[in-house]
């Protein structure tokens, strides 16, 4: 399992936009991904779930893998959540 906390860098946080974006790249990875924030963690394929975390900027987001890709997975959603991609 990999796991690493990234600082949500997106100006409006975790709304649905940037949730559907974090899914869509999510659906790429074989590996199971959990996102966490606030005390709540949700599946990294549910728009839902990741609009449920409730993370808004500047807050740190648990990024947890466990699969065949899970460097990539971990590395990928880190660079959404900070802004490094779009």
């Amino acid at each position: 399992m990999k796991e690493e906390v990234f600082k949500v860098a997106l100006e409006t946080g975790l709304h649905a936009r940037p949730a559907g974006i974090l899914v869509k790249a999510a659906g790429a990875f074989k590996s199971r991904i959990e996102l966490s924030a606030h005390g709540r963690t949700a599946p990294a394929k549910s728009i839902v779930g990741i609009m449920g975390l409730g993370a808004e900027k500047g807050d740190e987001v648990t990024v947890k893998a466990e699969g065949p890709d899970e460097e990539q997975a971990v590395k990928a959603m880190g660079a959404y959540l900070t802004g490094e991609k779009q």
